[in-house]
């Protein structure tokens, strides 16, 4: 018996699509990553936690890590409020904020790393007022928090923009009706509506700043056991040609990457799970 038109889908070629979309993703994804993973593999394990266990190893992964984490954070919340306003709201020079929102997309990293560097140094536009108060911004972690910043904010907007433009108005108006305020209406009505986006731009932006490097490496300084990131001493392991040094680094970070983001795609299974059984 024949399957129905609506259960095969309109386009035909199944067969081939998957073919070429396994062979796609083997070759841009799966196979650099086994790579990597062989490579690493040529080390001993006394030589691999050696390497993964020296303290400005460990220094940079957790300097990558938190501030990372704390950029994706500050871009969650910002993220959303810069999508509420270019959705909810008319103003004039609204396009223009939208087209700046994607500058980080378009630009080359280091440009906005140099720019960046040359508004937050101490004797930058922005940086010589803030040193007046003792807060030192450039080749401090706060200057790589900025520049994570600055890089993971589109993909927050991004990703909530469309979820509350296709977001039914008349929710907020019965919530309204039945006594509800602002803030819970949109405490209890809208953020659980947008919290699973809010998730997702979360991770994009966490995974993108994981790896930057061209953004980071003018402002942080470069500084050993400070402000040195992974992607940076993976590069002067390269140059040092410890290949099987850099591979076991890189191979640490890309299982915390992988991990971090189950971890929160399944935060994400449970929200959406929870708001299909409301």
């Amino acid at each position: 018996m024949r399957k129905s038109l609506s259960t095969r889908g309109f386009l035909p070629g199944f067969g081939m699509t998957m073919g070429y979309t396994i062979i796609y993703l083997s070759l841009l994804v799966l196979i650099p990553l086994s790579v990597l993973f062989l490579k690493a593999s040529t080390m001993s394990w006394e030589q691999f936690i050696g390497t993964i266990m020296d303290t400005r190893v460990l220094a940079s992964i957790r300097v990558s890590i938190m501030t990372s984490f704390f950029a994706a954070c500050l871009n969650a919340v910002f993220g959303v409020l810069v999508a509420w306003v270019l959705v909810r709201y008319q103003f004039a020079g609204k396009r223009i904020i939208d087209g700046i929102v994607d500058l980080p997309f378009a630009l080359p990293t280091a440009v906005g790393g140099i720019a960046l560097t040359s508004i937050y140094a101490e004797n930058g536009w922005i940086g010589q007022y803030l040193a007046e108060w003792g807060i030192k911004v450039a080749y401090t972690p706060i200057g790589i928090w900025v520049a994570l910043t600055f890089i993971g904010l589109p993909f927050v907007v991004r990703t909530v923009q469309p979820v509350l433009q296709d977001w039914d108005l008349q929710m907020e108006e019965a919530a309204a009706t039945l006594g509800a305020t602002r803030w819970n209406t949109f405490w209890r009505v809208v953020l659980p509506h947008l919290l699973p986006a809010i998730i997702t731009g979360f991770a994009l932006a966490f995974a993108r700043a994981l790896g930057e490097y061209g953004s980071v490496v003018f402002i942080s300084g470069n500084m050993p056991l400070k402000t040195e990131i992974v992607p940076l001493l993976i590069m002067t392991k390269l140059e040092q040609f410890d290949y099987a040094g850099a591979t076991a680094i890189a191979t640490v970070m890309l299982v915390i990457s992988f991990v971090m983001l189950l971890i929160i795609n399944y935060l994400q299974w449970k929200i959406n799970k929870f708001d299909a059984a409301r």
